[in-house]
């Protein structure tokens, strides 16, 4: 996988460094690409199908049938449901992953994987995400350097939290030089802060939410990422009108289109705690645009110009 670039960008009079994992490919990129990283990098000789399970409008959902169709597996997706609207008008993800060849199951729970098929869990919240992540961590530390900073403050939009947790375990390891075991011990004779720390905010549920699904993939919290509570509850999936227009402004104001999903929560909440760019802040961009092309249809419905 290449380096993904990163620029240099003012908005709202704070400079802000975007690592742009939205240009890693065409087909295969943002922080998916990260997490199935793995898949891509190792031989599965016996696997013949991919199984996972999730929304109708997932973002992992389409990477896991790009990430099939390059390993010409079979691809299985589950769905509680799917909106008449969607089934009748496919678009976005729904649609893309369709003609990737997807095979999508609604109102049904996904089986039991048999040995010749790969189970991944929603929005890729697994362990092998974790290697992925190390090399996204690599790149970040590698250009900390470059630039000469001693510290770093790092930022991402969550959902299940996979990326910033392991991305924050990633700095540890690296700058201590020890596995993620050794780590924790560490801990336990004196308090330590890491020179790369990584801040993040929940846009499926709330922070109770998001430590559960770190806590599934980490016990060790003094190795999980600092969350960020926003100043308003967003349902995941609502439109609202303030996250339409800093949309509008992140891509008039930096030439950037960022996800309409997860970024007008991220970037929201990072100007609400400025304490944050004290030190030098990255925000990643982690992709996720073929989400747009149906997001931005229901808002365009709902405000247009009006906002």
């Amino acid at each position: 996988m290449k380096k993904s670039p990163i620029e240099t960008k003012e908005f709202y009079n704070q400079t802000i460094y975007i690592k742009r994992d939205d240009l890693l490919s065409k087909e295969f990129s943002g922080n998916k690409a990260r997490k199935f990283h793995y898949f891509l990098e190792n031989e599965f000789p016996n696997i013949k199908r991919v199984i996972s399970y999730g929304s109708s409008q997932s973002n992992a959902m389409y990477s896991l049938s790009v990430l099939a169709k390059l390993r010409g597996w079979k691809y299985d997706y589950y769905v509680k449901h799917i909106s008449s609207y969607l089934q009748d008008n496919p678009n976005g993800n729904y649609k893309y992953a369709l003609k990737n060849g997807m095979k999508i199951h609604v109102g049904r729970i996904a089986p039991i994987p048999t040995e010749n098929e790969l189970f991944i869990e929603e929005g890729g919240r697994q362990k092998e995400a974790e290697y992925g992540l190390k090399v996204l961590a690599q790149e970040i530390l590698e250009w900390k350097e470059e630039q000469g900073f001693d510290e770093l403050n790092v930022f991402l939009p969550s959902g299940t939290g996979t990326t910033a947790l392991f991305l924050q375990k990633a700095f540890w390891q690296f700058e201590l030089g020890f596995t993620g075991t050794q780590v924790s011990s560490l801990f336990e004779t004196k308090p330590m802060s890491p020179k790369c720390n990584v801040y993040t905010v929940p846009c499926v549920g709330d922070s109770e939410y998001l430590k559960e699904q770190f806590l599934m993939l980490e016990k060790d919290e003094n190795l999980h990422p600092k969350i960020l509570v926003p100043s308003k509850k967003r349902h995941f999936g609502k439109l609202y009108r303030d996250s339409y227009k800093i949309w509008l402004e992140l891509q008039d104001k930096m030439g950037i289109e960022f996800d309409l999903l997860y970024d007008p929560q991220g970037w929201i909440t990072l100007l609400e705690n400025p304490q944050i760019f004290e030190k030098p802040t990255l925000y990643i961009h982690q992709g996720g645009l073929m989400g747009n092309e149906s997001m931005l249809a229901r808002y365009i419905r709902k405000y247009g110009e009006d906002i």
